[in-house]
Parts: structure tokens; C-alpha cells; sequence
């Protein structure tokens, strides 16, 4: 029969320690007077736990909805692009083959000036508090795009609300914005924090930062658990990433060849004849 941890009882309803699950109380006055016993160990427990999701297989990338292929998690806009009329993330492959000025989801059709773009994205933001609208807005404060003054603060609001909504590149724009100190004191922790979020939610760029991060540091084996699982979803950089860590030997053979292996059937998956023209065309984006 499971006990308290502190005083011992077991005729009371327990709960469990948040932070690792590993001991229970049966108050709060029991918690603090055994936290300088369990300290330590939870603190063990804990990170373990946490890197425990932190590696673990992130979710299935996000499949375009005309062509139900496969995209990058991170929607990087190199790949595909948010469409601000009905909030979908279209592949640049159906964008083109449609040849026509209009949304390839709703039909609905393409901003003819940058004023009404910026309309249908705010519009979205008031009628739906779309997280990627948000992200998006926050994007045109910090760089200056589609008639907006660079503001660093509104930037960084904008994101922390997306992020707040489930943004996994509001959570990777915003340990940007920390690690180049624009509308925050610069503080790599906090980005790796954020980048931590964003890759559990399957965002490769952010997984491939935190490789970088790592490797800074000297923590080999943890940036390359981060590059190998970014390369493995298809993202390129990180793959370069693994290709250097095998040679100067933090990669064994045998994780090389998996990650390989596992790159070439990502992008074949990603891959179709109208997204290599669209690429080749370096296409812009649907506003």
C-alpha cells in the first residue's frame, strides 16, 4: 500500500509529486519538509522524464491538403505557404499548377494589393484568434514587412499569444527573438526553452538549433541525438550536421546509415514533380 512519503501515512488520499512522479504526499506541509530529502533525486527524475519527450519520435509532418503529400513540419515558407483567407498551409507545388490568382483551398482570390492582404490577415485574427495569423503579424512587426514600422515589443507580444495558442513557430520565432536580444534581454536558455517546445511539436529547425545549442556546449551526444532526428525528418542542414559529427566520430556507423536512410525516404515522401518546378521557380508567396 502506497504511503506518504514524509510522514508515512497511508489512510489518506495521496497525490504524487509533479516533478517526477516518483514519491507521493498527503499535504503540502509533508512536501516542503521532505523537499530537502528528495531534492536531489527528483531533480534526476525529472530531467529524465523531460528528455525522455524531448527525444521522442516527434509527430507526423503536416500533409498539404490539395495534394495530401507530406511538408516540413516547420512550414518554413521555403516549402509551402499560410494561406490568410481560410488559415491552411498549402505546398508551393499546388500553388503553381493551379496557374490561377486564387487560394488552391477555398478558391478564395489572391490580394491584389498589399493593404488588402494585411486586411484578411487581420480579419482572421479578429474572427478566429488563429494562432499562425498571429505569428504571422508578430513576423511583419519585427522585420518591417507589408507597411509595418519594425517594433521588437509588439513582435515579441504577438508571438508570446501564439505561442500561448499553440503556435509551434511562434515558439521557434520567439527563442529567436531571445537569442538575438530583439524585444527581450538576450538569454539562450530561454531560447532553447522555447526551441524545446517547438521541436516536440515536430518543428525541424528548432530540433536543429537545439543540435547547435548543444554542440556549443560541448554536449556531443545530445546535439547529435537533436541533428539526427531533424535529418531523419528531412531537413537538410541537419544532415550536414550528422555527416561532420560522423566524421570526427560522435556518430557511429550504424546511426549514420539509419539517418541517411531515413533523410532520403522523408523528402522522397515530400516529393512530387509539381513541387520541383515550383522550387525551381523559387516561387513567392500567396498573399
Amino acid at each position: 500500500m502506497e504511503s506518504c512519503a514524509a510522514c508515512g501515512r497511508n489512510d489518506v488520499s495521496l497525490k504524487a509529486c509533479k516533478a517526477c512522479k516518483m514519491v507521493k504526499y498527503c499535504g503540502v506541509d509533508c512536501q516542503v519538509a521532505h523537499r530537502s530529502k528528495h531534492k536531489k533525486a527528483c531533480r534526476e527524475k525529472a530531467r529524465e522524464l523531460f528528455d525522455a519527450k524531448l527525444f521522442a519520435q516527434p509527430p507526423r509532418r503536416e500533409d498539404c491538403p490539395i495534394c495530401c503529400l507530406p511538408m516540413l513540419f516547420h512550414s518554413g515558407y521555403s516549402e509551402c505557404t499560410y494561406m490568410q483567407c481560410c488559415g491552411k498551409f498549402v505546398c508551393r507545388g499546388c500553388i503553381v499548377s493551379l496557374r490561377r490568382p486564387v487560394c488552391p483551398f477555398c478558391n478564395t482570390p489572391a490580394s491584389k494589393s498589399t493593404e488588402e492582404g494585411v486586411k484578411k490577415l487581420l480579419d482572421r485574427i479578429e474572427r478566429f484568434n488563429d494562432p499562425e495569423a498571429i505569428n504571422m503579424l508578430a513576423g511583419h512587426y519585427r522585420f518591417g514587412r507589408k507597411g509595418f514600422n519594425i517594433d521588437y515589443s509588439k513582435a515579441v507580444e504577438l508571438y508570446r499569444r501564439a505561442c500561448e495558442l499553440g503556435s509551434a513557430q511562434a515558439h521557434h520565432n520567439l527563442g529567436n527573438c531571445y537569442l538575438n536580444g530583439e524585444g527581450v534581454e538576450m538569454y539562450k536558455k530561454k531560447a532553447a526553452h522555447h526551441w524545446q517546445i517547438a521541436a516536440m511539436m515536430g518543428h525541424e529547425i528548432s530540433r536543429s538549433n537545439l543540435g547547435s545549442f548543444e554542440l556549443e556546449r560541448d554536449n556531443f551526444d545530445r546535439g547529435m541525438k537533436h541533428h539526427m532526428i531533424a535529418a531523419k525528418c528531412g531537413y537538410d542542414q541537419s544532415l550536414e550536421a550528422v555527416k561532420k559529427g560522423f566524421r570526427f566520430g560522435f556518430v557511429t556507423k550504424d546511426e549514420f546509415e539509419s539517418t541517411l536512410r531515413a533523410h532520403k525516404n522523408s523528402r522522397d515522401e515530400m516529393r512530387s514533380e509539381q513541387r520541383d518546378k515550383a522550387m525551381a521557380m523559387k516561387f513567392g508567396p500567396h498573399t
